[in-house]
């Protein structure tokens, strides 16, 4: 058998588990891993300017495409309570990704070493795996073993900690030989299958809920069929979002106290059966008043995860199964079904869906100056086309956002979830636009969530990772400011000031142009929303003919309060006007208005 050090064993794994990139920092306890991938290659390594940075960008990288697993590396102490956020991230979406950390030497993890911290007990809460390896010769073990659980069951993210004698030590390993571990994935059986059905055939007004499990389960094809086969109406979450395409005659919008339509709503009100496949049921999805959104429904929840059914309420038939495994059943006892003319006609269902989502739209075409945010959405639907993937996490910009622009695609709408951590955006999109480097990735922040991680745009100009980057800039903690009415105080969340650089920004503060220029980027400036959709196109030239990141920062009005409700998806609090004619809403996809 070849000799090897443990590290360069921990290289050849990667490679063979299908790893390519690296995101990461080098540092004295992580050099041997550094050392073993400069002598044995095969890995391209991007160099982040913060690991929290490098965790983002790996779970950009893995969201972006089925089966990638993104690997952020970092050195030992604050190299990995950095990346914690990146795993409480990664874990809350069932997003796997591998953070390798290097550490002091074995016989000196208890004496308070130079940066010696105990990274295994702090990760453990939030990955499926957290492990500090003391015995080279377990090191191979360590990775098998990680890529096995990453990618079996629920998803998620695995640490692994390396002393730097570990890594040195030389180990027997055979490479040629290895094999990774088979994954293990419920599946629903037949008679569940049938007894869902069953249930659905005794409805009037059924709804499927798509959640992010059937992204991730690279399922979207199965779960169209599936409703085209029944007729049943779509709703996906915020994490199942572009499971259907927008424009698809079964797509009935989303639901929700924030990313929701009011269509959505309306719809969910009116229904009497749901179906969920792979969803959390979310309280930003149900709501935090669930009799609104359960009263007079049946329901039926499908997830991967035992322990998820009946986490926030008691379905009426749970089954446990990937979302894959589920749907090829689901879609084939619905071809037998529907050959033997046992499934009913849902058309006037669906239709009404259909009608109620032609008229209950959010006004979007403003002209004001300062911008509204609604236009902004409004010119990124004209300007940006159906294999779009946007980025974003958190905030007023998110939560409208998905209100108003269109996915047509899985993977389409990357985003952080359940963590919302501010500052993801940036690097989770360097991360996407690392996995799809020609495609159109175009990320979406407030101001203080891309100031956050503003300097990883450095990595995306070193690395030449182009994508767009629109920046809604109100000089406010627009989010928090919006929570703070039920305070009646407006305290700490303004982010405005004379900057003596940059009067022309009128006091709004930081000159991102300036910023972004600085870090090796591009970017332009809009104050007029006339001019929004010739700097989106201006942005998309400079992207490709410069391969950085291009920022558009558009000047917003100082407030605008979004629609949303801090109770139930009876009660969203609708603060701007709604369209009333067809003009209101001109990038709406289906738009019954005169």
């Amino acid at each position: 058998m070849a000799r090897m050090t443990a590290a360069q064993a921990a290289v050849e794994i990667l490679k063979a588990e299908g790893v390519t990139h690296l995101f990461g920092l080098p540092g004295a306890a992580i050099n041997p891993f550094y050392s073993a991938m400069r002598t044995n290659g095969g890995l391209t390594h991007i160099l982040a300017r913060h690991v929290e940075g490098a965790s983002h960008m790996a779970e950009g990288y893995t969201r972006a495409k089925a089966g990638n697993i993104g690997v952020c590396i970092g050195t030992s102490g604050p190299a990995g309570t950095d990346m914690i956020t990146g795993l409480y991230s990664a874990g809350a979406d069932s997003i796997p990704i591998l953070c390798i950390t290097g550490q002091a030497p074995v016989a000196k993890l208890h004496k308070e070493d130079f940066q010696a911290v105990d990274i295994t007990s702090i990760a453990k809460p939030l990955t499926k795996m957290a492990m500090t390896v003391l015995e080279p010769a377990q090191v191979p073990g360590a990775f098998q073993q990680a890529f096995h659980l990453m990618r079996s069951g629920r998803p998620g993210p695995v640490l692994i900690d390396l002393p730097i004698d570990v890594q040195m030590a030389e180990i027997e390993f055979d490479i040629e030989t290895y094999q990774p571990l088979p994954v293990y994935k419920p599946s629903a059986s037949r008679a569940q299958i049938e007894k869902a059905l069953d249930l659905l055939a005794a409805s009037e007004k059924p709804l499927i809920i798509a959640g992010g499990g059937v992204i991730n389960a690279d399922a979207a094809d199965l779960l169209v069929e599936f409703a085209e086969l029944t007729g049943v109406p779509v709703v996906p979450t915020l994490m199942g979002w572009g499971s259907i395409p927008d424009d698809h005659e079964l797509a009935a919008g989303m639901v929700g106290l924030q990313t929701s339509h009011r269509y959505g709503n309306a719809t969910m009100l009116e229904s009497d059966f749901v179906l969920g496949i792979g969803n959390r049921w979310a309280n930003r999805h149900t709501g935090n008043t669930l009799d609104a959104y359960t009263a007079g429904r049946t329901f039926v929840h499908v997830d991967i995860e035992p322990t998820q059914i009946g986490r926030v309420f008691a379905p009426d038939y749970g089954i446990v199964s990937d979302a894959r495994a589920a749907l090829e059943l689901f879609v084939e006892v619905a071809r037998e079904r529907k050959a033997a003319g046992l499934l009913a006609d849902r058309g006037a269902w669906a239709a009404s869906c259909q009608e109620r989502k032609g008229r209950l739209l959010r006004k979007t075409d403003f002209d004001n100056v300062p911008i509204k945010p609604q236009r902004v959405y409004q010119e990124m639907n004209q300007a940006f086309g159906r294999d779009t993937r946007y980025v974003t996490t958190i905030g007023l910009s998110q939560i409208q956002a998905a209100q108003m622009l269109h996915v047509y695609g899985p993977r389409n709408w990357i985003n952080a979830g359940q963590a919302g951590p501010l500052g993801w955006t940036l690097p989770a999109a360097l991360g996407v636009a690392t996995a799809d480097p020609d495609g159109t990735v175009v990320a979406l922040s407030g101001d203080y969530d891309f100031q956050f991680m503003i300097e990883e745009l450095a990595v995306g100009a070193q690395f030449n990772i182009p994508y767009v980057h629109v920046v809604v800039n109100n000089a406010y903690l627009g989010l928090i400011r919006q929570a703070q009415r039920a305070f009646d105080m407006d305290y700490h969340v303004q982010l405005s000031f004379e900057n003596v650089n940059a009067p022309e920004l009128n006091g709004y503060g930081v000159d991102h142009v300036k910023v972004a220029e600085g870090l090796g980027c591009k970017a332009i400036r809009v104050f007029d929303p006339n001019e929004l959709g010739a700097a989106f196109e201006q942005a998309k030239k400079l992207a490709a003919e410069f391969r950085v990141p291009v920022i558009v920062e558009v000047i917003l009005e100082r407030v605008t309060n979004v629609s949303m409700s801090g109770a139930g998806i009876d009660a969203v609090n609708e603060w701007e006007p709604v369209a009333e004619q067809a003009s209101d809403a001109p990038s709406a996809l289906l738009n019954t208005l005169a």
